[in-house]
């Protein structure tokens, strides 16, 4: 196996790729990380090239000789790029597979953010053959228009792909910081914009956490998956004969609960919590697919994953670098 993976140098990919070079059973696959402005060392099992997916000549030199693609280059609010990531390079990434002696397979790992995640209410879980229900922006259009495009190719040309749709993908301390009120706050919402500037500064200093409320005055259940769960579905996946031109979703078995997640924190490490109104809705993203077909369970559930983020700490070769805001 000789896999092609595209945005290589950013947080699933590295993974990814320490998962796979560092796993003795899987030392026969080769990987080739296409990098665009991050690059990353070779090895005796991993070439790097640099450019553009946006480039065709670049995509197909790229390709030369590989089996399997895993495509992970994307873009956030971005517009004046997003475009040439998410719609001409997949594109080019899918017509040069296509025509490829080599290609087995393909592997998109899409977003929750297609279906709308908290932005629409879900009366029930989400799941696989729900309508695409973007919110606005381009990021979350994007995800709509990769799921698209690789579902029409298994129409078209009987392509062999594989659609892996995840949420919010939490490592190390990411957790921790979703839940800040501070100016350091990982992705939305921004806690410190929903209370009065006063409190959001005493709330803090205190380290307090918000509980998010939907707008019946309910805590909020958001999906999230952690990094580790990800790349091993990742792994289940390639080449896997029942993954062929599906779509799955990849999360935790339940969502968080920001009540539960509340609770657990002052039990077990004496932390204050304060309710916080806001527009958005629970959801549920159902994985039942992915256990079913795939034979993956995620390992990591919400105690696992609040315990994580604050036991972690980072050395100073680690510091908190936030490649995209969520």
């Amino acid at each position: 196996m000789f896999i092609l993976v595209t945005g290589a140098a950013g947080k699933v990919g590295q993974q990814f790729l320490k998962r796979v070079l560092g796993d003795p059973a899987l030392g026969t696959i080769r990987i080739r990380a296409l990098c665009h402005q991050r690059l990353l060392e070779p090895t005796d099992r991993l070439e790097v090239i640099q450019g553009s997916i946006s480039d065709r000549d670049r995509v197909r030199e790229a390709l030369e000789g590989i089996t399997h693609v895993l495509h992970l280059a994307t873009c956030k609010e971005t517009p004046e790029d997003i475009m040439d990531v998410a719609v001409k390079g997949m594109f080019w990434l899918l017509e040069e597979c296509r025509v490829s002696p080599s290609f087995q397979q393909f592997l998109l790992v899409g977003g929750d953010a297609g279906m709308g995640h908290f932005v629409y209410p879900h009366p029930v879980p989400v799941v696989e053959t729900q309508p695409h229900s973007a919110y606005p922006g381009c990021y979350a259009l994007s995800k709509v228009l990769e799921e698209v495009m690789l579902e029409q190719y298994y129409i078209q040309y009987d392509f062999n792909g594989c659609c892996l749709r995840a949420p919010w993908i939490m490592e190390k301390d990411d957790f921790k910081y979703t839940l800040s009120f501070a100016e350091d706050v990982f992705g939305g919402p921004r806690w410190c914009e929903l209370v009065d500037e006063e409190d959001a500064k005493r709330y803090a200093a205190a380290g307090t956490v918000p509980v998010m409320l939907d707008p019946a005055g309910e805590p909020v259940q958001r999906n999230f998956i952690h990094l580790s769960d990800l790349v091993e579905v990742i792994v289940a996946a390639l080449g896997h004969p029942k993954a062929h031109q599906e779509l799955f979703n990849v999360c935790m078995d339940e969502p968080v609960n920001y009540r539960e997640m509340a609770e657990y924190l002052k039990t077990s490490r004496g932390i204050d919590s304060v309710d916080v109104a806001t527009e958005f809705h629970r959801t549920w993203l159902d994985n039942s697919k992915a256990k079913f077909l795939l034979g993956w369970r995620p390992q990591v559930g919400l105690q696992d994953l609040v315990d994580g983020a604050w036991d972690y700490e980072r050395g100073p070769d680690d510091p908190r670098k936030i490649w995209y805001p969520g």
